[in-house]
C-alpha cells in the first residue's frame, strides 16, 4: 500500500465483514438501490460476514412511513436477508436514524472535546461577500473564516442572537484511499473546505449521520454507488476526527460501483424511469431469482460466456473487487430473456403457485384457488412454462381456461382466413368422433389431422389457426390439443360452435 495511505485502514476479511444498506424511506424502490442491497449482501454472504439493513430517515419533508414498508417489502420479496437492523434488532439498536439523535449529541461533544469541530456563525450572504472581495469566485463556498475565531468574536455573535453550525477541520493534506473496485484515489489537500455537521439549531446533516453508524456499528467495507464517490472524501476526514476522538479504531474500506444507464447508454436510469420502478417489474411478473440474475450482471460478470445463474452460485462467485466500474446499461429485453431461463428452472408446482397472484388479481382464480381451479391450473402450468419470460403473461395465456365465454382478441379475429368458417364447421364434427372418456390430445388431434389436413389437404397452419382462435380467443395459446383435453369434450365443441355464430 502506498505510505500515503491511512494504516488505520481496516484489513477486515471473512467473518469480520460487515457491510450495510441504508437507504432513505423516499418513494418507491429502484433497481438501482436493489443492485446496491444485492452487491453488499452478496459480499457478506461470500465472505461469511454480516449484512446491516438501517434506514437513513431524518429528512421529515421526504421521508415517510410507507416508503419504509415499502423498502422493507422490497428485500422480503427479493428475499435479500439482512443479520441485523430494521426489524430483527442487534447490538447497535436503534437502526432508523430518527431515532439516534442522542447518539449524535453524544459524538458531536467528543467531537468539540478533542477540538475536531468548531463553531461557525457565517451566513451564506457573508461567505458570498467575503469571496467578492477577495476575487474568489462564489462556487468555491466557504473559505474557513470561522476557524480561527476567538471567544470574544464567538461571544458577540451569541450576543446578536446567533446560533452556530458546527464545522469540521478538514486535514490540510492530501486524502487518499484505494477503492475497491477503482484503485487508489486522491483527494488533494485543499479540494473541499472545512464542511458543515451539524446545522445551527442541532440538526446533524448525511455528512455526519452516516459515518458516525458506519463507526459506531463497525462497518469494514461501504459498497455504495458512484455518484456519492465525491463525499467519500469528507468521510474519510471525518473518520480521521472520530478516531482521534476516539469513536472508532478504523478506517472502512470503500467500493464504488458503476452508474446503471438507461437503456440509450447515454444518462443515468432515472428513478421515475418505469423500468427503474422495482414492483412495476414485479407487478409484469419478474421472479426474484430473474431479476437478481439480471442485476448482479450491471457491473459483473460469473463467466465471459454465461449470464444466467443461481443466487446460490452468484454467492459463491461474487467478489466486489471483480465488479467492472465502467457504467453498466438497463437492457429490458435482456432482463426479461433471462427471467424467462428462471422461469424454466422453477419446479412445476413452484411455477403454478406463483402465477396465483396474477391469475387472481384478474379475477380469474380464488385466492386461494378452488379445487377445480388448482386441478385445472396444475395441468395447464407446465404447458405454458416454457413459452413465458414474465408471470403476468399467465392471465393472456391461461385466462381461457378460466372462463365460461372466450374474450377474443381483436388481431385473432383479424386473421381468421376466408374458409374459418368451413374449417371450424369439419372440426367440430371431427370432434364428435372422440369419446367423452378418450378426449385426450393425442385422440382430438389424430381426429382433427384426419379431418383437416388428409380430407381438406390444408396446411396445418390454416387448420389449426382458426381452431386456436375459437378454443381461447388468442392467436398464441398453450399448445391446442392439451387445451381441448383440459377442456373436456363439451365445452371444446361449444366454443367451436360459437366462433362459428360469430362469424356467421
Amino acid at each position: 500500500m502506498s505510505a500515503a495511505i491511512d494504516p488505520r485502514t481496516t484489513t477486515a476479511s471473512g467473518s469480520d465483514v460487515r457491510v450495510r444498506f441504508c437507504p432513505s424511506p423516499t418513494g418507491l424502490p429502484h433497481v438501482g438501490m436493489v443492485r446496491t442491497a444485492l452487491y453488499n449482501w452478496g459480499y457478506a454472504r461470500h465472505t461469511g460476514g454480516k449484512l446491516i439493513f438501517r434506514v437513513e430517515d431524518t429528512d421529515a419533508a421526504r421521508d415517510s412511513e410507507e416508503s419504509y414498508r415499502q423498502l422493507v417489502d422490497a428485500l422480503t420479496w427479493l428475499e435479500i436477508d439482512w443479520d441485523e437492523g430494521v426489524e430483527k434488532g442487534g447490538p447497535h439498536e436503534p437502526y432508523r436514524q430518527s431515532q439516534r439523535g442522542p447518539i449524535y449529541a453524544e459524538v458531536l461533544e467528543k467531537l468539540i472535546a478533542s477540538g475536531a469541530v468548531y463553531e461557525s456563525y457565517s451566513t451564506g450572504e457573508e461567505i458570498d461577500a467575503r469571496n467578492d472581495a477577495a476575487g474568489r469566485a462564489r462556487q468555491l463556498g466557504y473559505d474557513n473564516y470561522d476557524r480561527d475565531l476567538t471567544d470574544e468574536q464567538e461571544a458577540a455573535f451569541r450576543a446578536e442572537g446567533r446560533e452556530p453550525a458546527w464545522r469540521l477541520r478538514v486535514p490540510d493534506h492530501d486524502l487518499t484511499y484505494v477503492d475497491l473496485i477503482r484503485g487508489e484515489v486522491t483527494f488533494p489537500a485543499g479540494s473541499f473546505p472545512d464542511f458543515v455537521v451539524v446545522r445551527a439549531g442541532g440538526q446533524p446533516l448525511y455528512t455526519f449521520t452516516n459515518p458516525v453508524d458506519d463507526a459506531l456499528m463497525g462497518i469494514t467495507h461501504v459498497i455504495r454507488g458512484e455518484d456519492l464517490m465525491p463525499s467519500t472524501a469528507r468521510q474519510l476526514a471525518l473518520y480521521t476526527a472520530l478516531i482521534d476522538a476516539g469513536v472508532t479504531d478504523f478506517l472502512p474500506r470503500f467500493g464504488h460501483m458503476p452508474l446503471v444507464l438507461g437503456e440509450t447508454g447515454t444518462k443515468k436510469l432515472s428513478k421515475r424511469d418505469p423500468k427503474a420502478d422495482l414492483f412495476l417489474q414485479r407487478e409484469k411478473g419478474f421472479i426474484h431469482e430473474g431479476l437478481l440474475n439480471y442485476l448482479a450482471l450491471l457491473g459483473w460478470s460469473i463467466a465471459p460466456d454465461r449470464d444466467v445463474f443461481t443466487l446460490e452460485e452468484f454467492i459463491a462467485a461474487f467478489d466486489i473487487a471483480d465488479v467492472n466500474p465502467n457504467p453498466a446499461r438497463f437492457d429490458q429485453k435482456k432482463a426479461e430473456s433471462i427471467n424467462g431461463d428462471h422461469i424454466r428452472m422453477l419446479e412445476a408446482s413452484d411455477f403454478a403457485s406463483r402465477l396465483v397472484p396474477y391469475l387472481a388479481a384478474a379475477a380469474l382464480v380464488e385466492t386461494p384457488p378452488t379445487p377445480d381451479q388448482q386441478k385445472t391450473l396444475d395441468a395447464a402450468a407446465p404447458l405454458v412454462q416454457e413459452r413465458m419470460q414474465l408471470l403476468g403473461e399467465s392471465v393472456g395465456l391461461l385466462g381461457f381456461l378460466f372462463r365460461d365465454e372466450v374474450v377474443y382478441e381483436e388481431d385473432a379475429l383479424a386473421s381468421l382466413p376466408e374458409n374459418a368458417g368451413p374449417i371450424l364447421v369439419a372440426s367440430a364434427g371431427a370432434l364428435e368422433l372422440v369419446p367423452a372418456q378418450d378426449f385426450t390430445a393425442a385422440a382430438i388431434q389424430a381426429e382433427l389431422q384426419k379431418a383437416l389436413i388428409d380430407d381438406l389437404k390444408l396446411k396445418p397452419r390454416v387448420a389449426y389457426g382458426p381452431l386456436r382462435v375459437a378454443i381461447s380467443g388468442r392467436r398464441v395459446s398453450p399448445p391446442l390439443f392439451e387445451s381441448m383435453e383440459l377442456l373436456g369434450k363439451e365445452e371444446s365443441i361449444r366454443r367451436v360452435g360459437a366462433l362459428v355464430q360469430k362469424i356467421g
